[in-house]
């Protein structure tokens, strides 16, 4: 059988945790005979950090039961030690967050939460085991599938004239990415979806936006003209 995983950063667990969508992902771990793999560096944001903060305690209580029951793994799993994902991690760290340039000062990107999901999946990829990335924020996601309008979108918001060292665009360029709302239509679209009628999966994909996925009004209309 052949091996493959889907990489899971923060945000996106997140965006599935906070909407209820839990039971869902599940459904999604059994229908997809891969592995959803994390990080450490992933792991301490999603459970160790917020579980001991009252506001975030039950949705880092409901992730680390994913975890417990091994709906969410570990890397160790296909053989990956955690010193090789940091390690490479604060490769990816060096080159993102030196990328763009403004006012003489390199601009910040990415995490280390991030860089380690695209560390791993560059281990992964090296193994031969066929992987995406799931990383709902928006940053990430246009520096691995259109790092020239992020360039545009940073020089607007932040007002500056920012100079790009294109030669790095194609080290991000490799990596699949994939964002919970495109999840959530695949669990909708394969009757995965406890809630029923023709209105779910409007409402699906305008609840994971307002609890954190990036995803324009412009977008979710595509997914849903994919449906009709």
């Amino acid at each position: 059988m052949e091996q493959k995983a889907i990489v899971f950063d923060a945000s996106t667990l997140i965006s599935f945790a906070m909407n209820g969508l839990l039971e869902e992902f599940k459904s999604l771990k059994k229908m997809f005979r891969g592995k959803f793999l994390i990080t450490s560096e992933v792991r301490d944001e999603i459970i160790d950090k917020p579980i001991t903060i009252k506001k975030f305690e039950l949705e880092a209580l409901k992730l680390k039961q994913l975890l417990d029951a091994k709906i969410l793994e570990m890397p160790y799993v296909y053989g990956v030690q955690a010193s090789e994902i940091t390690q490479t991690a604060e490769e990816f760290l060096s080159l993102a967050n030196s990328i763009f340039k403004g006012n003489g000062r390199n601009i910040h990107l990415i995490d280390s939460g991030e860089a380690s999901c695209l560390a791993l999946s560059k281990i992964l990829s090296e193994k031969g085991i066929k992987n995406v990335v799931a990383i709902d924020e928006r940053t990430t996601r246009m520096l691995c599938e259109k790092p020239e309008n992020l360039k545009k979108l940073l020089e607007k918001k932040l007002h500056i004239k920012i100079n790009a060292k294109k030669e790095k665009y194609a080290i991000f360029r490799r990596f699949k990415i994939i964002r919970s709302s495109e999840l959530i239509y695949i669990a909708y679209k394969n009757g995965l979806v406890r809630l029923k009628g023709s209105m779910v999966l409007d409402a699906l994909l305008y609840a994971l936006k307002f609890k954190g996925c990036a995803i324009s009004n412009h977008e979710i209309e595509e997914i849903k003209k994919m449906n009709d």
